[in-house]
């Protein structure tokens, strides 16, 4: 066999203390960790970026290992016989959160964290693995232990390059990995001068070179002294840390690139997900004879859907790209996938040195990342520049059905638009099983629960537009496709021949002028990028990457009415009602970085509350009163927009009177702006 897979059940209890959630009745929580053993030259397998370097067992198999959880009904016959699995971001469990509007945690026990139970009334059994090898214990998150490759027993050494931007004064010391939760990939030498460490304003501004002999390769302890002589600290020689004594400047960009030992084979993430997915859907009992616990009087799982946001949406993307949504004898790892705020990358994890936890190319952060690149789209394109033809979705008999959603954020941060148009910018029609949406005016983050908002780095407030109900019908939705054969609402997209996709200098020219609010230079460029010539094999020899001159990928945006919200997409109650503009984007303060834009929080920039305000501000934008006369109105304009989704199979009834009970008090404390 090309692999194996065993598991040894640490913990099963009951969850959500024993409650009833419906028909499905109670539900347990099971976790421990699952043993992978596999074959590093079958082919199901090849494509794993040094994989036959990793060590092997006395039988010539990788042997790695990850944690698990599993919440599933006690009486697995009262379920839905569908496996929901969450990918985890950053090892993190996100599922109940937004799905269930539940607090987040790792640790998913009491009722509480069951939130409002929709995926436990639907009846899925709902599965986490850990697959994210590079990080570190700590906060509960779920860990892989992915094998260290070497050639015949020497350390495999390499140029590898990491940025790091401060966001407050007197930040010193840095991980190499740049965050604390990520395992560093420790430098061959503590001697600053065999590596080069800059920094620079924003993204395209020259490097500055700072001197070898003004940093070193340290970390600090601090602690109390004695004799009354106060805090102490010691500056310690480390393989993985670097060490600024002037500190780092708040906002600018610093990179190091360094000569760095003993790379993770990160790439048996996807090998890991594809041999635990298959084996409940499909497995009897493990190589020791374990049962499936999903398996019950001979029934398992019918039906397995993906769902990952973000990080975890670009890995979905990879994993389909690389194809290891073909398990074994070929058949259909996932049924249906759910990648969400993705934009146009993918994971990019299969690769030496590589650093996943590492937000990709955005305007100011990470912006020469090798996450975005062709192809961008589940269709079929050319890329015009090298006139290679690829898509997501090669491979007919084993892709799943696509719900790919992405908010304002990804076509601001992203670049979004091309998923759905071609490397020239002409939109490019989907195949048959794929859906994409825009959520317009919404944010890449968007906890369902939001107290006052807040503005963190960013001259306006966060973007407040909730979403969650979203995620709620467009699981519905995914389960009837791939059961019933029942196609989901088309896709809501911004498209160049509607006149609702375009380019930054028309979207520039239609929004609103409104007083004191600073607009973004436009989204996040998209330059051709060159890695070195292996770079197809996993391996970069160029870092910082090559910019290849005059090469650009048109990033588009979506179009804005007269408030400025999106024109086309899914308009949740809060857009379709607005109490103000919401934005995909965020421009930094003065103080982190002056004018580049926040990471993938937007805006949320009120509309003035009286016509008296709005003559005093010089606001272009009607004031709250003028739209709405009362608070009742404002309901009634939320509960009309809510009707409208249910109506087009958006939106679930249920979740009509959660959108009228959150615009109650004007929609606060959500809409709570204390300035």
């Amino acid at each position: 066999m090309d692999s194996e897979i065993d598991y040894r059940l640490d913990e099963r209890c009951l969850f959500a203390e024993g409650e009833s959630f419906g028909a499905a009745g109670s539900y347990e929580r099971l976790s421990g960790r699952m043993i992978f053993r596999v074959d590093p030259a079958a082919e199901a397998q090849r494509v794993v970026t040094d994989i036959g370097l990793a060590p092997v067992d006395a039988d010539g198999r990788v042997v790695f290992e990850a944690d698990f959880c599993i919440l599933k009904p006690v009486d697995l016959s009262r379920g839905n016989r569908r496996l929901f699995f969450d990918y985890g971001n950053r090892g993190n469990k996100r599922a109940l959160q937004f799905f269930n509007d539940a607090p987040p945690t790792n640790d998913p026990r009491s009722r509480a964290d069951a939130g409002n139970g929709f995926l436990m009334r639907r009846g899925y059994s709902v599965g986490w693995l850990a697959w994210q090898g590079d990080l570190l214990p700590g906060n509960g998150r779920m860990l892989l232990d992915a094998p260290v490759a070497s050639e015949n027993g020497r350390p495999i050494t390499g140029r590898t390059r990491s940025e790091f931007i401060a966001v407050e004064p007197g930040t010193r010391v840095f991980p190499l990995s740049s965050l604390v939760s990520t395992r560093s990939y420790p430098t061959v030498s503590l001697d600053t001068r065999t590596a080069r460490l800059t920094r620079r304003r924003y993204a395209q501004s020259v490097r500055e070179e700072i001197p070898a002999d003004a940093w070193a390769f340290a970390r600090i302890e601090s602690g109390g002294g004695v004799d009354n002589q106060g805090m102490e600290e010691a500056i310690i020689a480390s393989d993985s840390h670097v060490f600024l004594p002037d500190g780092f400047e708040a906002g600018w960009i610093y990179e190091i690139v360094y000569e760095a030992r003993d790379p993770l084979v990160l790439g048996v993430g996807h090998v890991a997900v594809r041999d635990f997915v298959s084996f409940l859907k499909h497995g009897e009992t493990t190589a020791s004879g374990q049962a499936n616990p999903l398996r019950d009087n001979g029934i398992g799982v019918e039906k397995a859907y993906a769902w990952g946001r973000s990080q975890t949406g670009r890995c979905i993307r990879d994993f389909l790209y690389l194809g290891f949504n073909a398990g074994a004898k070929n058949r259909k790892v996932f049924d249906g996938v759910m990648p969400h705020v993705a934009g146009a990358g993918k994971m990019w994890m299969n690769h030496r040195f590589a650093n996943l936890v590492l937000l990709p190319g955005q305007e100011h952060e990470n912006h020469f990342s090798p996450a975005d690149r062709f192809p961008f789209s589940y269709a079929m394109s050319t890329d015009h520049y090298t006139g290679c033809e690829d898509a997501i979705l090669t491979r007919p008999d084993t892709d799943p059905l696509v719900i790919h959603t992405d908010t304002a954020c990804e076509y601001w941060h992203r670049r979004a638009s091309l998923v759905h148009t071609d490397t020239k910018g002409r939109d490019l029609p989907q195949p048959d099983n794929v859906r994409v949406y825009l959520w317009a005016s919404s944010q890449h983050y968007a906890s369902p629960l939001v107290d006052a908002p807040a503005k963190g780095l960013a001259q306006e407030c966060f973007n407040v537009v909730a979403t969650s109900m979203l995620f709620r019908a467009g699981l519905d939705n995914l389960d009837a496709w791939a059961s019933e054969g029942t196609p989901p609402p088309a896709s809501r997209i911004p498209a160049r021949g509607d006149g609702t996709l375009v380019a930054e200098d028309m979207w520039r020219a239609a929004f609103p002028h409104i007083p004191g609010v600073a607009l973004p230079r436009g989204p996040s460029k998209l330059e051709r990028l060159d890695f070195g010539p292996d770079i197809d094999a996993g391996l970069i020899a160029n870092e910082p990457p090559e910019i290849l001159a005059g090469e650009c990928y048109p990033v588009q945006v979506p179009a804005v009415d007269g408030d400025g919200n999106d024109l086309a997409g899914i308009r949740a109650p809060m857009v379709q009602a607005p109490l103000g503009t919401y934005t995909g984007w965020s421009v930094r303060r003065r103080d982190v970085g002056h004018g580049a834009m926040v990471g993938i929080t937007g805006s949320y920039i009120p509309f003035p509350d009286s016509e008296d305000e709005r003559g005093q501000t010089g606001d272009p934008r009607r004031s709250v009163l003028a739209r709405y006369g009362t608070a009742d109105g404002y309901v009634a304009a939320i509960r009309q927009a809510a009707e409208a989704l249910v109506a087009d199979g958006l939106m679930l009834r249920e979740d009509v009177s959660r959108a009228v009970a959150d615009a109650g008090e004007w929609g606060r404390p959500r809409h709570l702006v204390r300035l």
